[in-house]
């Protein structure tokens, strides 16, 4: 057998499930695991000591070491922050290798289509969680409903990466930085675009967290969703032209958004400017620094009545937990309000040692057959095991690793820029993912 090499570039905190399942692998298909990283030491640590396994040092802007390791692959999985695919993805290009990647794909990415075609390549985008195993999930369902003639009505579709019951639970936000911390500051900027019973609705990131869909998962509670990003460029790639309500977004613990709201209202989520004077910043005076100066008030009672809160409220309580009202030094000698916020909730939202996550997946199908109407939900539940081998890292990793097997297992005949909509590719990856124990629950509702 012809030994064959995967790099996977990017040993952060989602590369955990991805490595070890890859470097498992490699014995039984005589694979070499090549896992490069800016830090070598992150690099080393997710090879350990496998003898299929190989930590380089790789920067994005290191061209031609960059490029070296790239061609001395056969496919390359880059977990790199998204912004910094589309360089990947232009050297795999001229290397003519294959690429996979768990973020969304871009126009960028997009307008690369032709040539990866023309080269016999694939270029897999959004094969991770959510974006990844929510389309593959959703579907299976949808292929199967249509195939016994049915019509879709209604698409709901809703994730979430939160912490387990047992996490920290003195926590009222039931939340944790599973995954990139700066993403989840930012999360909801721009504008959410959806269809709403026939409607187009557009809600700006000022409104997202005031304007949330209650979601129920049975057995494990109620959650809310706000919209997430573009939800109307997947009408076509779900194939639902004519769908009356296509909605994706994202699940939280009853009463975050709320709280999260006055954060955003106040400001600082912004991450358009750089602060003055952060390095002798308090917490509390980085919040007071969005609020008027009235002198008598403290910086808590000012933004209770700034935002007409109960001072006994659920808001107020779960940013007083977070430490915003205390005179601890933020820790940093400068940033924009985005990037100084995330440092503050890090100090109580970074897992530590024994936490566990916990993702949460739900989907909802109403359709027409015959003269009757049908409804579909499902949901999907992950618990991770510790504060490395996370539910996250399983649910993005995973379906990448299952995916650069069946690719080299030549399983996987779609080439192209594309995301995983297709029945050779989601079908294998669901149907090993559930061997994991990642699996889709579905019920009919009457």
């Amino acid at each position: 057998m012809k030994q064959k090499f995967i790099l996977v570039v990017g040993a952060g905190r989602s590369s955990s499930a991805l490595i070890t399942y890859l470097l498992a692998e490699a014995a039984r298909f005589n694979w070499t695991i090549i896992v490069g990283d800016i830090s070598l030491e992150a690099a080393q640590n997710r090879v350990g000591d496998s003898l299929h396994g190989k930590a380089i040092y790789f920067n994005i802007d290191e061209h031609e070491r960059c490029r070296k390791a790239i061609a001395a692959s056969d496919v390359v999985i880059s977990l790199m922050p998204p912004h910094l695919h589309i360089r990947v993805a232009k050297a795999c290009l001229i290397e003519k290798r294959h690429l996979l990647t768990a973020s969304y794909v871009t126009d960028e990415m997009k307008s690369l289509d032709h040539e990866v075609r023309s080269n016999d390549l694939l270029f897999l985008n959004e094969c991770g969680l959510d974006p990844g195993i929510d389309h593959m999930s959703a579907m299976q369902v949808i292929d199967s409903i249509k195939i016994k003639g049915g019509k879709l009505i209604t698409f709901e579709s809703f994730t979430g990466g939160l912490i387990s019951g047992k996490t920290d639970p003195e926590n009222p936000w039931r939340y944790k930085f599973t995954w990139n911390p700066r993403n989840v500051v930012m999360a909801g900027q721009g504008t959410a675009k959806f269809l709403q019973e026939g409607e187009y609705k557009f809600i700006p990131y000022h409104q997202l967290f005031l304007r949330t869909t209650p979601v129920t998962v049975p057995g494990f509670g109620e959650y809310e969703g706000y919209a997430n990003r573009d939800s109307l460029s997947y009408l076509d790639t779900y194939g639902l032209k004519g769908i009356k309500t296509m909605l994706r977004g994202t699940l939280r613990y009853k009463g975050f958004c709320k709280a999260w709201n006055v954060l955003v209202q106040l400001g600082c989520c912004d991450d358009t400017y750089q602060m003055e004077e952060v390095g002798n910043m308090t917490h509390a005076g980085f919040v007071n620094s969005f609020l008027d100066n009235r002198a008598s008030a403290s910086v808590e009672e000012k933004l209770i009545a700034n935002f007409s809160l109960s001072p006994l409220g659920e808001e107020i309580m779960r940013l007083r937990w977070s430490g915003l009202f205390s005179d601890e030094k933020v820790g940093l000698n400068s940033g924009s309000p985005a990037q100084i916020l995330e440092f503050i909730l890090n100090k109580k939202w970074k897992l530590k040692s024994g936490d566990k996550d916990f993702i949460v997946m739900w989907h909802r199908f109403v359709y027409e057959i015959g003269d009757s109407l049908k409804e579909i939900q499902a949901h999907l539940t992950v618990t991770g095991d510790d504060e490395v081998n996370t539910a996250m890292a399983k649910t993005v990793g995973l379906p990448l690793a299952i995916a650069a097997k069946l690719l080299l297992e030549g399983k996987i005949k779609s080439r192209g820029v594309v995301i995983p909509v297709n029945e050779d590719i989601y079908k294998p990856v669901l149907k090993e993912l559930s061997q994991n124990g990642i699996a889709l629950v579905e019920r009919e509702i009457n």
